[in-house]
């Protein structure tokens, strides 16, 4: 591919490797948005050619490469919270706007985690074993659930997922409480909103911790052994935002001691999780494999956003979501 000549039309790369997906993005945007010239390199070398005249671009760009874009404004993260390592120092630096896909998951993630709580109000975790076992063990009538209008939710990072966690632990009849660094406004369900620095004066009063928070320089192990040691017994933890916001050996070590009642992960520390890691065998915990996000239409509302972005950049306007850089979201 040669270079764009003076004059031509903005060129929008999409990083390698290519997969379907991206290929079939590519094609649909230049039909979409004919201002662009839009490029899907296969090689980082081929990549290396096109960056210098690049001024917006899909996926991720090494650090070697994006010395290479001095002319770079925007560019679309390729997940809504990308791994760790992605917003290196140099492209913090950097003046190029990001944007994720945040906001395509709500709903997907949102029932996952009610799907925990539901479990847990019900016994599942204890009786999901005794299944295995061939044994039938039914808990007193009075006891082994969680009623949950009488319960208490409290939603750690009250985003689009975190609100839609919230409209559903309401519409069960819980009290929702929500914490959030950046949130203002208390959306439907909501009763109380508080800033980080509260946390820990909160985390006594839930009977289901549920965190949504993505893996930020802030968040990293932010649930460790002190703050379990402040919930309830009879309390559950649920993560369905990012696996290195719990340090786990706290968390193996609550669960044998009964610090907490139980917890549901959908992401860990290490992915994928060791066959032989202590967590397949710790009690009272239910765990998926980083599939909260899964269901349809989803590849579809990644382009929407690409889409979106890629109109609004031509004709000068604001950008939808634009991350913090220094902050990872």
């Amino acid at each position: 591919m040669c270079a764009l000549l003076e004059g031509a039309r903005p060129l929008f790369v999409f990083m390698p490797p290519q997969h379907d997906n991206s290929r079939e993005w590519a094609r649909r945007l230049s039909k979409d948005v004919p201002e662009l010239e839009v490029v899907a390199p296969e090689s980082f070398e081929e990549a290396a050619r096109l960056l210098p005249q690049a001024v917006a671009a899909f996926g991720t760009i090494p650090r070697e490469l994006l010395a290479l874009a001095p002319n770079l404004k925007w560019l679309q993260a390729p997940a809504a919270a990308p791994p760790a390592g992605y917003y290196y120092q140099e492209l913090v630096e950097h003046p190029v706007i990001v944007t994720n896909f945040r906001g395509i998951y709500n709903e997907h993630v949102a029932t996952h985690a009610m799907a925990f709580v539901l479990a847990f109000a019900r016994g599942f975790h204890r009786y999901i074993p005794l299944q295995l076992k061939h044994r039938w063990q039914p808990e007193p009538e009075h006891s082994g659930v969680v009623y949950l209008p009488e319960a208490t939710a409290l939603v750690i990072g009250v985003g689009g997922i975190g609100a839609e966690i919230a409209r559903l632990c309401a519409a069960f009849g819980m009290r929702v409480v929500g914490v959030d660094a950046r949130r203002q406004d208390m959306p439907p369900g909501v009763t109380r909103l508080h800033p980080p620095d509260v946390l820990d004066s909160l985390l006594s009063t839930a009977d289901f911790v549920i965190m949504t928070v993505p893996h930020t320089p802030e968040t990293e192990g932010m649930i460790h052994i002190k703050r379990l040691q402040l919930m309830k017994p009879s309390a559950f933890l649920i993560n369905v935002g990012r696996g290195k916001t719990v340090v786990l050996k706290d968390l193996i070590k609550a669960l044998h001691e009964g610090i907490i009642a139980g917890a549901g992960l959908d992401v860990f520390e290490e992915e994928p999780l060791p066959p032989d890691h202590p967590l397949w065998t710790t009690p009272n915990l239910l765990l998926t494999p980083h599939v909260a996000a899964n269901g349809p239409y989803l590849n579809e509302r990644r382009y929407s956003i690409i889409l979106e972005n890629a109109r609004r950049f031509v004709s000068g306007r604001e950008l939808i979501n634009v991350v913090d850089k220094s902050k990872w979201y």
